[in-house]
């Protein structure tokens, strides 16, 4: 039988999917594959009940394990992207992989998605997808089509909306993030109304003291309690929003090259990334810390192009791995207007000595003496200084001996 599986959220998009993949594709069967990734439970209810009343035979995979395993390994890399925490872009993949083997066991020739021609998901689809053997479609993307002609399309053809606002707000959902997009929000100038919100409230005076337990790299406890991988975001989430952490509002460049603003909720990440960091600020080395950088950009923007799979993950990947081993410890964020600033970190492993660096003790350590220091402070410079003499007659001109 020529058999499709659609990515099937219950939105407007996929859900105009499902008649068009029969009417303009020819597919004799169309079946829904829904993958769990944290999204809220009743978008699974209206996705049920939205495949009932369109007759789609819909199937709800749980992936929520691999996916926060991949969010935690986004921590152990830093992973933003122009200054957001990585959130769709890491569920892209874990979904797309989870619905080509679906496809592959209910014996179907094609995969299809609602992704539009504009945006990063069709490419982090089809970058699982492609080479798999089977027939792509995106019928929003192949045909055009706008998000005002799927409303009235829906309208015309008694297909239900269950998306928010009547479809005219994208929003998508996982443990990592919360995006809303699309509607008056495409206009960098409107202030988004605060009804778009929901893991976050506006930021207040009002403060908590958090502390974030990792063991080589991943978090592992919030305030002495051990959560899993699951649990522990979640309940990041909900201890952490409610002091407005986790707000961002960007100007993004997608992978296409279009310039698009967008609103993210993430509070679990904002703490994690930010405790994260400080506890490798403590126990990285200088040099291990500014290559480090290079490595988790560069991470990020593979995961930002759904390319968590790829060989240069995975090298990447191994040298982040290596500097985890001491990313073990403790740090402790203060909850504050918005903010999760780190207020406090510990470590077995940490590249610090409190009286070396203190101004109340004369020594520093080892053998090494303050005095030490002043041929360092001789040598600081001396090229700089050097240069400076060549063009300004008022500089000293450090001639030796042998100068003539």
């Amino acid at each position: 039988m020529n058999r499709v599986a659609l990515a099937f959220s219950g939105g407007l998009d996929t859900t105009v999917c499902v008649s068009i993949l029969k009417e303009e594709y020819g597919y004799e069967d169309v079946i829904g594959v829904s993958v769990n990734v944290g999204q809220p439970q009743n978008e699974f209810e209206q996705a049920k009940e939205t495949a009932k009343e369109i007759s789609l035979d819909l199937t709800i995979l749980d992936a929520r394990n691999d996916f926060a395993n991949l969010c935690l390994d986004s921590v152990r890399a830093n992973a933003s992207y122009q200054g957001y925490p990585l959130g769709t872009a890491l569920a892209r993949p874990i979904i797309a992989k989870a619905i080509l083997e679906e496809a592959k066991n209910t014996k179907c020739t094609a995969l299809a998605h609602g992704c539009t021609g504009k945006g990063n998901d069709q490419l982090r689809f089809e970058a699982i997808w492609r080479g798999s053997g089977l027939e792509i479609a995106a019928p929003i993307r192949d045909l055009g089509l706008t998000r005002t002609w799927e409303i009235q399309y829906a309208k015309e053809n008694n297909l239900p909306i269950k998306s928010g606002n009547d479809g005219v707000w994208s929003i998508d959902t996982n443990l990592w993030s919360r995006s809303i997009e699309g509607g008056e929000l495409e206009d960098p100038s409107t202030i988004p109304p605060s009804s778009i919100y929901e893991w976050t409230q506006s930021p207040s005076s009002e403060s908590k003291l958090v502390t974030i337990e990792f063991v080589e790299g991943y978090p592992v406890a919030v305030d002495g309690t051990n959560y899993s991988p699951v649990d522990l975001i979640n309940h990041l989430n909900k201890i952490c929003g409610p002091y407005g952490v986790g707000r961002t509002d960007v100007m993004e460049d997608r992978i296409l090259g279009l310039k698009v603003r967008e609103n993210y909720e993430h509070p679990a990440a904002t703490a994690l990334l930010n405790a994260h960091s400080a506890l490798e600020d403590l126990v990285l080395t200088k040099e291990e810390r500014k290559f480090k950088i290079s490595v988790d950009d560069a991470w990020a923007e593979q995961a930002y192009l759904g390319l968590i799979y790829s060989p240069f993950m995975e090298a990447l990947n191994g040298f982040i791995s290596t500097t985890q081993k001491r990313v073990t410890g403790s740090v402790t964020l203060d909850l504050q207007g918005g903010h999760a600033r780190a207020v406090s970190r510990e470590s077995p492993y940490a590249v610090h000595s409190a009286s070396a660096a203190s101004f109340n003790t004369s020594g520093v350590i080892d053998d090494i003496t303050q005095s030490d220091a002043i041929g360092v402070a001789k040598y600081h410079g001396l090229q700089e200084r050097m240069s400076s003499a060549l063009f300004d007659p008022k500089f000293p001109t450090h001639k030796t001996k042998n100068d003539k």
